[in-house]
């Protein structure tokens, strides 16, 4: 199957999105979409797959002119789109969102959940993979979740397949299994649209890069031949010298101590520090436990045993409030559903965890918390037309920079960052590097979890690397490389 969108346009409202966009998608052919968050790559492949309609422009597909009404009947037509945000009913089961589009049923009529059990489980074996498949969603990690949500379009039998960010929630074992499963693909006449900012991957795996910029096609050309050098200026508009800012911060004083902590569930106790000024990578594989330490530090899970000392003074934390009074902040890894109120206002979200300090007398006054937002908005570089827009209307890197900027706003001494650059674009991720230097250059300290091994090395003065629940080691900088941390974090020494 070959796809062909040209003079592609699109806007909502006064908004223009899309511009004389155009993009071939050939049979066979991993074809890389680059581009910063609402640069319209999105909203391209919303198009191809039938959630919105241009507004100008053409789609043909082998040849023939056609667009699809809706999601559904461009899988049915072989294009599926596995989108970014993820598309899981949390209170079904794993195998119930494989099949619940398309449910195998016995000669009575009723579900045959067996059949479907071991269709799914030998799809698995053949995949190299492993998925809880008769667990609640919901329960499950993000990675499980995004690797089911990949095993249902490739169950299907796609000709056309759209990956947005499909790596950002996988480990590194997760993520060349689904670089395997791609090459299968492939091999099979697929074609591939792969939405990422991951340049190593992009490199490695795809075949051509197609740049946006702005609602506007900049350039196509064979990976082969052009540099990320090129790719990085044609994105931004500019050049950029260095992923990662230097660190200027020198670490102070231990300003937190974690003793034999146990979370709930661990069969190990954690211990480790954190000085001043100081950013702590934390890396491990998925599953490892990273995220459950951070929840129990910050009284969301509970713990059996252990203390957490902040600045001298032992910390009671058995809810996020405590822990928020002694001066930790947490910015989740689901920004979505744990980090902001999409459907309230940009400035209500910055302002909710500062209401007490801005109106002490618990009497709203909207001209204080509208200067309080607008003044963090533009601190943290937000782009948009105005505070009072939902959340929910931001691109993924400035609704990072909203959950950032309401805890910003609560001054905190430490602040904990799991997974901050997960699915955003190379220019929001060098703003979120800047700001992280700037906090620390003002005394914050910060814990950074993170899958991104290049982020670990780039942004830590010191690396703890977990595995299988325990802090399997922490390296120093200078010490700290991508061979000696998968070694400490699949169980090596």
């Amino acid at each position: 199957m070959e796809i062909v969108m040209s003079g592609i346009a699109k806007a909502f409202g006064t908004n223009q999105v899309l511009r004389d966009v155009s993009i071939t998608l050939k049979e066979g052919e991993v074809h890389a979409l680059m581009g910063e968050n609402g640069a319209g790559k999105s909203t391209l492949m919303n198009i191809l797959t039938g959630i919105h309609k241009a507004d100008a422009g053409t789609i043909t597909i082998d040849g023939v002119e056609r667009t699809f009404p809706n999601p559904r009947e461009a899988e049915l037509n072989g294009v599926a789109f596995i989108h970014q945000e993820l598309n899981i009913w949390p209170n079904l089961t794993l195998l119930e969102n494989l099949y619940l589009m398309r449910p195998k049923r016995n000669k009575f009529g009723m579900l045959d959940k067996k059949a479907m059990l071991a269709e799914a489980e030998n799809t698995c074996r053949e995949l190299g993979i492993e998925l809880p498949l008769t667990t609640e969603a919901g329960l499950c990690s993000v990675g499980h979740q995004q690797m089911t949500e990949i095993l249902r379009i490739l169950m299907l039998d796609a000709k056309v397949v759209i990956m947005d960010e499909p790596t950002a929630a996988l480990t590194e074992r997760e993520t060349a299994t689904l670089f395997k499963m791609m090459r299968k693909m492939k091999a099979r006449g697929v074609a591939i649209v792969y939405i990422s900012h991951r340049m190593e991957e992009v490199f490695s795996e795809c075949d051509k890069i197609t740049v946006m910029r702005d609602g506007h096609t900049i350039i196509t050309k064979p990976t082969s031949e052009i540099s990320v050098d090129e790719v990085v200026r044609h994105m931004v508009g500019r050049s950029i010298d260095e992923f990662y800012p230097a660190r200027t911060t020198t670490p102070g004083e231990v300003v937190m101590s974690v003793d034999n902590l146990k979370p709930e569930g661990f069969d190990n106790d954690i211990s480790f520090s954190l000085r001043k000024g100081e950013i702590l990578g934390v890396a491990g594989l998925m599953g490892a436990g990273r995220t459950e330490i951070m929840r129990a530090i910050f009284g969301v899970d509970k713990h059996n045993g252990g203390t957490v000392t902040v600045n001298g003074s032992v910390l009671n934390c058995k809810k996020p409030e405590d822990a928020i009074k002694a001066g930790i902040a947490f910015i989740t890894e689901n920004r979505k559903s744990e980090g902001l109120i999409l459907d309230f206002s940009i400035g209500s979200n910055i302002t909710l965890p500062n209401l007490d300090d801005i109106c002490p007398s618990h009497v709203l006054d909207s001209g204080k918390l509208n200067s309080f937002a607008d003044e963090l908005s533009k601190k943290l570089g937000v782009k948009t037309q105005s505070i009072h827009e939902p959340a929910s209307s931001l691109s993924g890197g400035n609704q990072q920079k909203v959950v950032i900027a309401k805890w910003v706003g609560k001054k905190p001494s430490i602040i904990i960052m799991d997974e901050p650059t997960r699915g955003i674009d190379i220019g929001a991720k060098r703003d979120i590097y800047d700001l992280m230097n700037e906090l620390t250059n003002d005394g914050v300290s910060i814990i950074m979890v993170s899958s991104e091994l290049p982020e670990v090395l780039g942004m830590s003065d010191r690396v703890m690397v977990i595995h299988e629940g325990r802090v399997a080691g922490i390296l120093d900088r200078s010490d700290a490389t991508p061979e000696s941390i998968m070694t400490l974090a699949t169980g090596g020494q």
